[in-house]
């Protein structure tokens, strides 16, 4: 492929274009009329303004996508995340175009982007699942019945959906009529499918996840893992890897189920495989997403990979250079992802004009944006600004370079999610590694961020010196004393 058009806009379609520059491959940006002076329209070789601000005046227009792609002699399309990436029937028209799609083939994106036949998919491999139903439930008295067999809470969600979108949690029986007509509603409206099925909720549930890659020639790895339980409104907003959780085993049989997943739908290219882990020890499959993740920059940075650079070698036919024995975790890595919300304000969206933007710089600091000083935020899409990713040694420096980097973050003209970011991964329960997706409702309230000043910033550092200090003495100890317990151990790595 000497042409690609990415499908995208704002810093993931820079991201793409900075690795397709490297490669020396020219690149086609498309661009709706909000996004007419971005950064990633001046850095593509050609530019095509699709249309109106609106995602379905614009991103969405599969055909004129399609269209113009082939009027300037396209070879590939990557579909970057959000709009068209897991949409099978754009997969399957770019392919029947003569053009290659940088991503999984059509059947995979289909089957993985319906939970339950996903499910389904993956039974043969005996992958942990959470007790629930096994198809579609519409009926009260079906609902009822399956609630009481698992036993409340339950979890009510979409089929076809994510982002917390269909989703409600239900604690008691009086409440599942309301509830579950609720979630098929929203389900309907968002994808266009009420479907909905029921499942045991976790009640301390860890978000783990991790990246799979696999090529065309039958060779699967996997990546290792990315911890993405600090999440506001079910949408994670703090990413790690590696977690701070899993020992070697787990690791390794959590990997393992990871490359099955990819196995059971014949999967090509880069994808994401979640689970969610319980008492840091059982975990059960959640879903594969079919693309690159957001979070993605943190595996490349304790793997030395660049995933875009993988996914167009696997869409060109080529074998993995590597296998899993090869692929070792160097470091730590940390990523926060910079909204343009209030997190003082129910973390709503805050749109406005970038007054004054400043990216930090320095050892071990990475930037992924796709604005710059004087430009505005538009409504019409995510409020994502960049990711702020920082890699250590260790943990410790990962935090502490993470610390720096948001104190030299300039933004101003909009409210942003680094004020949280930066509670939040000083907090004793983050460096201590004790906590889970319910981090935001159980350790943080808007005030927290008023009183947040200098003073409390430096004691907090002094907390975080304190704790990494405590568990590298533990770890020593265990070390030494090989009549520790197995839990002891494992709350220790």
């Amino acid at each position: 492929m000497k042409k690609i058009l990415v499908a995208n806009r704002g810093e993931i379609a820079l991201r793409v274009m900075k690795t397709c520059k490297r490669l020396g491959i020219n690149t086609v940006a498309v661009y709706s009329e909000a996004d007419w002076d971005a950064p990633f329209v001046y850095f593509a070789d050609e530019a095509i303004c699709l249309g109106p601000p609106p995602s379905n005046k614009s991103y969405l227009l599969m055909d004129k996508i399609i269209q113009e792609a082939l009027k300037l002699g396209v070879e590939g399309i990557h579909p970057g995340y959000g709009f068209l990436s897991e949409n099978a029937e754009f997969s399957q028209k770019v392919t029947d175009a003569g053009m290659t799609f940088i991503g999984p083939e059509p059947e995979a994106i289909r089957v993985m982007g319906n939970k339950l036949a996903a499910k389904e998919a993956v039974k043969k491999y005996n992958i942990p699942l959470i007790p629930g139903t096994e198809g579609a439930v519409s009926d009260l008295e079906e609902a009822k019945k399956v609630a009481v067999e698992i036993g409340f809470p339950i979890l009510i969600k979409a089929s076809a959906g994510g982002g917390g979108k269909g989703m409600r949690t239900v604690h008691e029986e009086s409440e599942l009529s309301e509830q579950l007509q609720m979630a098929m509603g929203e389900a309907k409206s968002a994808f266009g499918d009420g479907s909905v099925f029921i499942e045991r909720y976790v009640t301390s549930p860890r978000h783990i996840e991790f990246q799979v890659l696999a090529d065309t020639h039958g060779n699967v790895v996997h990546l290792f893992e990315r911890e993405c339980s600090i999440q506001r409104r079910h949408q994670k907003v703090i990413e790690e890897a590696p977690s701070a959780v899993l020992t070697p085993d787990l690791r390794a049989e959590m990997g393992l189920c990871a490359v099955n997943v990819a196995k059971a739908c014949n999967y090509r290219g880069a994808g994401t495989v979640e689970f969610i882990l319980e008492n840091d020890k059982d975990f059960f499959f959640l879903e594969m997403n079919t693309r690159l993740q957001v979070e993605h920059p943190v595996t490349e940075e304790i793997t030395g990979l660049d995933l875009v650079e993988q996914q167009i070698k696997v869409a060109r036919g080529e074998k993995l250079a590597f296998e899993q024995s090869d692929l070792k975790i160097n470091g730590h890595a940390l990523e926060v992802r910079v909204y343009a919300e209030d997190p003082q304000n129910g973390f709503l969206p805050d749109i406005g004009k970038l007054v004054k933007y400043k990216q930090p710089t320095g050892e071990g600091v990475r930037v992924d944006d796709g604005f710059e000083q004087g430009m505005n935020i538009p409504i019409y899409y995510d409020p994502m600004i960049s990711k702020l990713i920082t890699h250590g040694k260790d943990r410790r420096e990962a935090i502490s370079r993470m610390v720096q980097a948001i104190d030299n973050y300039k933004v101003e003209g909009v409210k942003t999610t680094l004020p949280f970011c930066k509670f939040a991964i000083q907090h004793k329960a983050f460096v201590s590694g004790a906590f889970n997706t319910h981090f935001v409702e159980l350790y943080f309230k808007p005030e927290y961020l008023d009183h947040f000043d200098e003073k409390e910033e430096e004691m907090a550092a002094i907390l975080v010196g304190k704790l990494f200090e405590m568990k590298e003495n533990e770890a020593k100890m265990v070390q030494t004393d090989h009549s520790a317990s197995d839990w002891k151990r494992n709350r220790l790595i």
